[in-house]
């Protein structure tokens, strides 16, 4: 009975083998979005594999639990990601005077969060790892070539259902998440801040994102010095900005031919699946500069708040007994949903601003929690 059920296990759900994602004439939008993709191959990789179907066969409770682990550092690195790149000088632009910028900041990831015990993030007792002695597991980051742990699906009479291998890393320990933004220059030493993007399809394997966001920026050394006075000791700013992205996949987890329901209610309609999910990202930030002549060094301290709301929408059916040597499930509506905040941390950066007649050139380095961030851009602006 045994190899029957793990025969079964192995044909159980469905993996997805993403492909590289090409630059086609998305361009930027394409690199701006892709790096939220759970099914992400990162240039320099032929294939990558996220089995969620797999994953949601653990049963809501511990399928919530894995999610939440693998996908943790993921989520902290965007966050302080879409946090970045706000502005590179405590300077504000002019009435109606703009910049238009893309700017791409690169989150690395620390080794100690690159993996997860299995046996510490509360799963239940009727899943269980193959192999007591191996129980590390690699995040979305971390380890790329090697599979997490095998695990075990039991009922409750201890026999063993089905089984699965935890996924390996995407991304080694670099999250990108480059950003479009438009600032506009306001009144009294004001600009305001946009990024936006409507809801794009990327295809099958990769889903529907969108975002927007809105920024405003002050200087307040400018109250004090009448605008007649070109030049100050220094520029002092505060800012507050906000980010919003929202994201859905298809799923299609369906029973396998094999399977029954274990009662009449189970059997329903299992399309419609879905993953989605919504990142709110919100920065606090002071900034001091010191503009000379094209060239301007600035240095800023915040506070971030980044959280997500991810789940699942859908009939899913979770495999849960034997019955006449034949597995059956029973169908789950809307499995999870998790609402995680995953940052509330201090953030410092010291960067600087080029200013050429039309083109603008930013970089800055920042550190919080025990990430560092690395940002680079370009612009345009009058």
């Amino acid at each position: 009975m045994e190899n029957t059920n793990t025969m079964h296990l192995c044909t159980a759900g469905k993996g997805m083998n993403i492909k590289n994602i090409f630059f086609t004439e998305h361009g930027i939008t394409v690199m701006f979005f892709a790096f939220i993709i759970f099914s992400i191959a990162i240039p320099g990789s032929s294939k990558a594999q996220l089995n969620y179907e797999q994953l949601i066969q653990a049963g809501p409770a511990d399928a919530e639990k894995l999610l939440e682990a693998y996908t943790r550092p993921l989520f902290h690195g965007f966050g302080l990601g879409m946090n970045s790149g706000w502005t590179n000088t405590a300077q504000t632009l002019g009435p109606l005077h703009f910049d238009l910028r893309i700017v791409g900041t690169g989150s690395l990831v620390p080794s100690s969060k690159q993996n997860f015990n299995v046996t510490q993030i509360g799963l239940s007792s009727n899943l269980r790892p193959s192999d007591p002695r191996n129980i590390i597991s690699p995040t979305f980051t971390g380890d790329t070539k090697r599979n997490g742990p095998r695990m075990d699906l039991f009922d409750g009479n201890n026999t063993r259902l089905i089984s699965f291998e935890l996924p390996k890393a995407i991304i080694k320990n670099f999250v990108p998440t480059p950003q479009l933004q438009l600032t506009v220059g306001f009144f009294a030493n004001t600009e305001i801040m946009i990024r936006a993007a409507p809801k794009i399809r990327l295809g099958e394997h990769f889903g529907s994102i969108s975002l927007y966001g809105a920024g405003i920026k002050h200087n307040i050394v400018r109250d004090f010095i009448p605008k007649e006075v070109n030049k100050t000791p220094f520029d002092l700013s505060l800012l507050a900005g906000y980010t919003t992205l929202q994201y859905s996949l298809d799923l299609d987890l369906q029973p396998q031919n094999t399977m029954i329901p274990e009662a009449a209610e189970h059997l329903k309609d299992f399309s419609g699946q879905q993953l989605y999910a919504r990142f709110n990202n919100f920065v606090l930030q002071a900034t001091i500069s010191k503009q000379l002549s094209v060239f301007t060094p600035f240095v800023s301290i915040g506070y971030s708040i980044s959280g997500a709301n991810l789940g699942l929408k859908g009939n899913f059916p979770i495999v849960n007994s034997i019955r006449n040597d034949r597995l059956a499930y029973i169908t789950y509506t809307d499995p999870f949903k998790l609402k995680r905040t995953y940052l509330k941390t201090l953030r410092g950066d010291v960067g600087f601003q080029v200013k050429l007649p039309i083109l603008r050139i930013y970089g800055s380095y920042g550190f919080s929690g025990g990430y560092e961030m690395l940002s680079a851009g370009i612009g345009i602006g009058i």
